[in-house]
């Protein structure tokens, strides 16, 4: 018996839900080992640190507070983003598969905050320089929490503005 043209959507709907569902148990995953190894490489370093992990924007997002962890980061990010991509290394050897997980440290990458300030105030924010990926995960944020964002300047000192919607 041929299926009717709503039962087709209905069961494509239950499809994606699936899919949906078994991307966010991935990225948690992705999450549960990039905490560990984080964890560990603090604990080489004899660092304190608390570390959360979530998944926004499709991707695993693990951020490290507490105690003193500026030299992760770097002066302008750069040790941060030597950390993310070990930390995405150590994923890709677990699962074999490539992460796009986040790695912030001291909120360094908040991009909350800023957009709740350029909410509150009315006025564009000029954020810190960044390489691409970041920019685009900020446009992305950006764009989520309803506000708008553009790329300005050349690189490696474009960053982006936070515009008032």
């Amino acid at each position: 018996m041929a299926k009717t043209k709503s039962e087709v959507v209905e069961e494509k709907v239950v499809e994606k839900v699936v899919e949906k569902k078994s991307l966010i148990a991935q990225l948690e995953e992705e999450g549960d080992i990039a905490a560990d190894y984080l964890e560990g490489l603090l604990d080489i370093a004899d660092l304190d640190g608390d570390i959360d992990i979530d998944v926004e924007n499709d991707r695993a997002a693990l951020a490290i507070a507490g105690g003193k962890l500026s030299h992760l980061v770097g002066g302008r990010g750069e040790v941060l983003d030597s950390l993310q991509e070990l930390t995405r290394l150590a994923v890709q050897t677990s699962l074999g598969e490539r992460s796009r997980l986040m790695l912030d440290i001291d909120n360094f990458r908040s991009d909350k905050q800023t957009a709740e300030e350029v909410k509150s105030t009315g006025e564009a924010i000029k954020l810190r320089p960044m390489n691409a990926f970041e920019r685009k995960v900020v446009h992305d944020t950006i764009q989520e929490i309803g506000l708008t964002s553009e790329s300005e300047g050349e690189d490696p000192d474009r960053c982006v503005v936070v515009l008032p919607a």
